[in-house]
Order: structure tokens, then sequence, then C-alpha cells
């Protein structure tokens, strides 16, 4: 893994939240995208070399409004940049992680992603993620 890309925070709100990070960041949000596959829209910061990404869910059945449901807003996720999601995949599961998807799916910003299960990570859901090359 080489670095932190992102830490994800899911928000009721993006509409009040992204003004609020803003304020804290002291920067603007640079990009708003939806993700259909995962039923949320996620908008990015970027403070140095970190991004937030904040998360709204699309409706009340997805995991991130089922997520604020059950323990408010919060951090949701923190996600780790790797050169080859597939290799890096394989080696988890060699080493007893359980992924939450066979295979990479198309995530937000250009990436390809895969989550790791919580239980396997003290309770923190870990993301992988790889630039997709065009």
């Amino acid at each position: 893994m080489k670095k932190v890309e992102h830490i994800a925070i899911a928000v009721k709100s993006l509409a009040k939240s992204v003004p609020l990070f803003e304020k804290l960041l002291n920067t603007p949000c640079y990009k708003t995208e939806k993700i259909e596959s995962e039923r949320v829209t996620a908008s990015f910061f970027k403070t140095g070399e970190t991004k937030i990404e904040l998360l709204e869910g699309m409706d009340e059945t997805g995991h991130i409004a089922r997520f604020i449901e059950k323990v408010g807003e919060g951090m949701h996720h923190i996600a780790f940049e790797v050169d080859d999601i597939k290799a890096e995949m394989k080696r988890l599961m060699e080493a007893g992680f359980l992924l939450l998807s066979g295979e990479p799916k198309k995530g937000a910003d250009n990436k390809l992603i895969c989550f790791l299960h919580p239980r396997d990570t003290n309770g923190v859901l870990i993301e992988l993620c790889q630039e997709i090359k065009e």
C-alpha cells in the first residue's frame, strides 16, 4: 500500500456539510459526483497530500444511510492507494482478510475499488483504490 488516498466521512446532507468543510479546511470542494453502484453522492476536498471524501446516501436503503442510522454521521472508511488492486486483493485474501467483493469495481474519482470487512481490521472499514489508467 502506497499511502492514505482519502478519508471518507458519512454525512446526512452534502448541502449542509460541504460549506462546513470548506470553512473548516479553508479550501473549496473540487468535485461532486454520483456513484450509482454504491448509491452515494461524494464530494471531495484536498488538503496537502490528503483527500477528504464526504458521502451522502442517495436513498434510505443504501449503506451510507444505514450506517448513519446505526452510528450517526462520522468517519466511514480509510482508503489506501495501491499500484495493482488485483494483486493486493490476492495478497490480503491469502493473509486471511475477508474482502467485500471478489473483483474490483469502479468507484468515485476514476478509481477501481475494493473494501475489506471491518471485523478483520479492528472495526475500521478499509478501502483499496487504484487509479484507472485511460
